[in-house]
């Protein structure tokens, strides 16, 4: 018995990486699993080893950040298994470059497929259980880069931070119909990150690998089940053996004019009272320097 016995779950990404573990771990657990990809090679991989294992899979290529496919996805998961449970807003790119140096087309493209591609899968999901009554759960996929900023990666970081608060928005709007928003900020060895991962995390003599995209799974799917209902709007830190989370951004200090309107000169004085009182540093941080484990950068 599995804590998805019954369950289905779309899982968009699912051919490779992540996507890949999620989905194997959420039919490991009994679900049934619609592999949404944009590659379809891969993802035939992944569903013939989860039935091979006596789990049901089915697979959906094509472009999560297009309406119509989406919907079309929706409702094949629906008339093939009867329901849909769950969400899980996987796919993703990296292109990785300076602001100043960054193309048009590598900023579009990024916001698109992470952005686009949670926004449009979401929408059609929160449609389905607001009209049929169900209950349901999504898990997003944000990133400490969206949550920190990294350095060379201002398009990713910014599609990041974006789902970050789109996790909280959907959360809001949704628990009316029943319906969880949560997201996890994973760290794993990845095609994506395989260039900038620091080699003492690679796997060696069978050890346990920190960065295996497995460690991932487990939290997705609790995140999915029946048992998670009571969590929503929450962004979660996933990696190796370790869950954290997150807090939102929160206002730290305050300086006040006494009732009346600033004069800009006066600041010139006053605004350090902030960064004193709240101990934030007035100049540029290193991202990858708030991460509680510094795999990456």
């Amino acid at each position: 018995m599995g804590i998805l016995d019954g369950r289905v779950v779309i899982v968009t990404g699912a051919g490779r990486g992540i996507g890949r573990a999620e989905a194997l771990e959420c039919a490991r657990q009994g679900a049934a699993v619609v592999l949404a990809e944009f590659d379809p090679s891969p993802a035939y991989d992944v569903a013939d080893e989860i039935i091979a294992a006596g789990g049901r899979a089915i697979v959906a290529s094509g472009d999560v950040a297009e309406t119509d496919f989406v919907d079309r996805v929706v409702a094949s998961t629906v008339e093939e298994f009867g329901r849909l449970d769950a969400l899980v807003n996987n796919a993703g790119i990296l292109r990785t470059n300076e602001l100043a140096n960054m193309t048009d087309e590598e900023w579009d493209s990024v916001i698109r497929v992470h952005l686009r591609g949670h926004f449009v899968p979401t929408r059609a999901v929160c449609r389905y259980w607001r009209a049929s009554g169900r209950p349901g759960r999504i898990v997003h996929t944000t990133s400490v880069a969206g949550l920190f900023g990294f350095y060379g990666q201002a398009n990713y970081s910014a599609a990041k931070a974006g789902i970050a608060v789109l996790t909280a928005t959907v959360a809001s709007e949704m628990a009316q119909y029943g319906v969880t928003s949560n997201a996890i900020a994973p760290m794993a060895l990845t095609r994506m990150t395989t260039d900038i991962v620091d080699d003492e995390h690679q796997a060696k003599n069978g050890e346990f690998l920190f960065l295996d995209a497995d460690n991932v799974a487990p939290m997705v799917t609790y995140l999915c089940s029946a048992d998670s209902g009571h969590i929503s709007g929450k962004v979660f830190g996933v990696q190796g053996d370790s869950i954290e989370i997150f807090q939102p951004f929160t206002s730290a200090a305050e300086i006040k004019a006494g009732g009346r309107r600033w004069d800009p000169a006066e600041l010139t004085d006053r605004v350090g009272e902030l960064f004193e009182a709240s101990g934030i540093p007035a100049g540029p941080e290193n991202g990858v320097d708030k991460m509680r484990y510094k795999a990456l950068g």
